[in-house]
């Protein structure tokens, strides 16, 4: 697998970059937070807790304000892997689903053990990041798949009927490889959903949202991220259940007001495909990033699920600066998203400074280990 030649970064280029970084990252994890106090609650019930209007802020779970859940904790550690397949690049051992994988075993561990193990030196710093160190409701088929150390692939995956949203929820990252060809980056995605979600959809769903956050995070718009999400999948055997699902996204706009009824009958059984076009429904509908992530969590399906993936389509395409402060105020985990966040955007904007033929940085190689 490989990369297209990486592009000289301006200045101005760089501080755009970063911001659709931050923003697709942040927005993840506040859909995420601002989803899972109603998670697995019918709109009849999320009314009852929160007012007629639902629930149009953050709420207590877990024991506080703002916390999230695997969902976002895997998704750091794709940026910690991808980071990680660029430094080892170097050693010439290219291979980003191993890393992802390694990387994804290091978050297992989180869900095992009470906190960071010391002796682990080549874990890198995330892995040391005592607040991940808590289950917050993984679905057994993270489990299960990140269970041993055998890696599943596409043509051997874990979970073979698998279907559910978890590897498209931890799948923007991939997209913000914005030097990669759009077909690499679905390649990728693919591939690193397969080990831990086997069923074709799943799967193919996870490339297709990595594609759009892709063209987003190349300043394209919503509309025109989403054709090229199927062209991609044009070319791949099985692709039809997740074009399906987009083209009904797409359909769902020019039906009128939107509203919990309209993203409950897109979310439809919560597979993987499923909530890939609710969230694109509720991205091309949003009137702001608030409204996107409200209409987002609002319904009878996967709210976490479901805000996590608006929020990552709406970071990419806006920016962090049009996330709502005062819920990134509350954010559980802040201050590491941004870390890693500026850390992927530095790696891919101006890795051969930190770890090339002219010289390295002994403390990035501390943060993100080649062993």
């Amino acid at each position: 697998m490989g990369a297209t030649a990486g592009a000289v970064w301006g200045r101005t280029e760089q501080q755009d970059y970063r911001s659709r970084v931050r923003g697709t990252l942040l927005g993840v994890a506040v859909g995420d937070a601002l989803g899972t106090p109603v998670n697995g609650l019918g709109i009849d019930a999320i009314r009852e807790a929160h007012g007629a209007e639902g629930l149009v802020d953050l709420a207590p779970a877990y024991g506080r304000r703002g916390a999230v859940t695997h969902i976002t904790q895997l998704t750091l550690f794709s940026v910690d892997g991808l980071i990680r397949a660029h430094v080892r690049r170097d050693t010439g051992a290219w291979h980003p689903p191993t890393d992802v994988h390694r990387a994804y075993l290091r978050w297992a561990a989180t869900q095992r053990d009470w906190g960071p193990d010391e002796r682990r030196k080549d874990d890198g710093w995330l892995a040391r990041e005592e607040w991940l160190y808590a289950r917050r409701d993984p679905h057994q088929s993270l489990l299960l798949g990140l269970g041993d150390e055998i890696m599943g692939t596409p043509d051997t995956p874990k979970n073979p009927g698998e279907a559910g949203p978890e590897a498209a929820t931890r799948s923007a990252p991939f997209g913000l490889l914005v030097g990669w060809e759009p077909q690499l980056v679905a390649q990728l995605a693919v591939e690193c959903a397969a080990q831990t979600h086997g069923h074709p959809a799943a799967s193919l769903a996870a490339g297709a949202y990595a594609v759009i956050v892709h063209a987003l995070a190349l300043g394209e718009s919503l509309d025109g991220a989403v054709q090229r999400a199927f062209a991609m999948l044009a070319a791949r055997p099985g692709h039809q259940p997740v074009s399906d699902a987009l083209q009904h996204a797409l359909g769902a706009v020019r039906q009128g007001m939107p509203g919990p009824e309209r993203v409950t009958e897109l979310c439809g059984a919560g597979t993987a495909e499923s909530l890939v076009g609710a969230a694109v429904y509720c991205a091309l509908v949003a009137a702001d990033v608030r409204h996107g992530l409200c209409l987002a969590v609002n319904h009878d399906g996967p709210s976490a699920a479901t805000g996590a993936l608006t929020g990552g389509l709406l970071g990419a395409l806006h920016g962090e600066t049009a996330l709502p402060p005062a819920w990134l105020a509350e954010l559980e985990g802040r201050p590491t998203v941004l870390e890693l966040a500026d850390d992927f955007a530095m790696e891919m904007t101006q890795g051969p400074a930190l770890h090339g033929p002219g010289g390295s940085s002994p403390g990035w190689l501390a943060r993100y280990p080649r062993a």
